[in-house]
């Protein structure tokens, strides 16, 4: 199985910041979707980048890019979120994780094993948790690509509470082993199905 990591966003992509500027949304989940890559390869995986580039690839191609893919793989595309684009500190925060309108059992199975790491790992904030621990929108990363497919939005950089757990080093720590949690658990269910 291939793992796809998604680092979304470009460094022209405007608004894709924190207000005060130390966080840069590109920059941020490009870091973490190197170190989420190197710990799956490390553990025996085999993961790899979607989009190496710094700025910002189309939706377009990067669904095609996954799509190239013939094997058994699954699309994760790694987000910060943001409550606002005014350049203003907001109250919403915690980590969420999106599906398509058509996403397929595979997708939502792993869309729940993300939510089910960042309840563990106390990572929710405020976020209201629907029913079935999945996030539903009409996002094109996991719409109109053919394997399974989520969108994770790792809290808020507008939020200075989350903002903070991003910019340590524990912080991202915890939301990379989120990432590889959920992952392996995918793998280890789905695996010996494939």
């Amino acid at each position: 199985m291939t793992i796809l990591i998604d680092n979304g966003h470009g460094r022209e992509t405007p608004g894709k910041r924190s207000p005060d500027g130390q966080i840069k949304e590109y920059k941020y989940t490009r870091e973490m979707a190197q170190t989420i890559v190197s710990r799956l390869n490390s553990l025996g995986l085999s993961a790899q980048r979607l989009v190496m580039e710094n700025h910002d690839v189309p939706l377009s191609e990067r669904c095609r890019r996954a799509n190239e893919y013939k094997d058994n793989h699954i699309l994760v595309s790694l987000h910060l979120n943001a409550a606002g684009a005014d350049r203003k500190w907001h109250n919403a925060s915690g980590f969420s994780c999106f599906i398509a309108n058509n996403a397929s059992e595979r997708s939502k199975w792993l869309a729940k094993a993300f939510t089910e790491q960042a309840i563990q790992l106390n990572l929710i904030g405020n976020r209201h948790i629907p029913p079935n621990k999945t996030w539903v929108q009409n996002l094109a990363i996991c719409r109109n690509t053919t394997c399974p497919a989520v969108l994770t939005e790792s809290l808020f950089m507008d939020n200075l509470s989350d903002a903070a757990i991003l910019l340590s080093d524990n912080g991202f720590k915890a939301i990379t082993d989120l990432h590889v949690n959920a992952i392996l658990s995918y793998f280890e269910k789905f695996h010996k199905q494939s």
